[in-house]
């Protein structure tokens, strides 16, 4: 798994995830994953467009991490799933707890509105 960081014109970070989301891809990226959606207030984009597997552990490594956001006056969203793993998001049920974009304008202006 591969983390990739970046922070877009209106400071919210983008963090663009590519492998899979199993035990081993959690592993590797967990700590920084955490880090980068530390602070107050802080708006975090996180794009699964070349996530290919999404196991249980990842979608716990996403909600645990979007209910400390918003714990702190922030907020997540996830874009551009691949069709495997909006199925896996959708059966889970995270796209209550978390929501889901096609687009990062769309996922942008959410965020930037609360």
């Amino acid at each position: 798994m591969e983390l990739q960081y970046s922070e877009l014109d209106n400071q919210i970070k983008l963090l663009k995830l590519i492998g899979s989301l199993d035990i081993l891809g959690v592993g590797a990226i967990e700590t920084k994953f955490a880090a980068y959606c530390s602070g107050e207030n802080a708006r975090v984009i996180v794009d699964l467009s070349q996530v290919h597997f999404l196991a249980s552990i990842g979608i716990r490594l996403l909600t645990i991490n979007a209910k400390s956001l918003t714990t702190r006056g922030g907020r997540m969203a996830l874009l551009s799933p691949t069709p495997e793993v909006r199925k896996t998001l959708d059966v889970t049920g995270i796209v209550d707890v978390i929501p889901v974009y096609d687009g990062i304008e769309s996922a942008e202006t959410m965020l930037l509105a609360i």
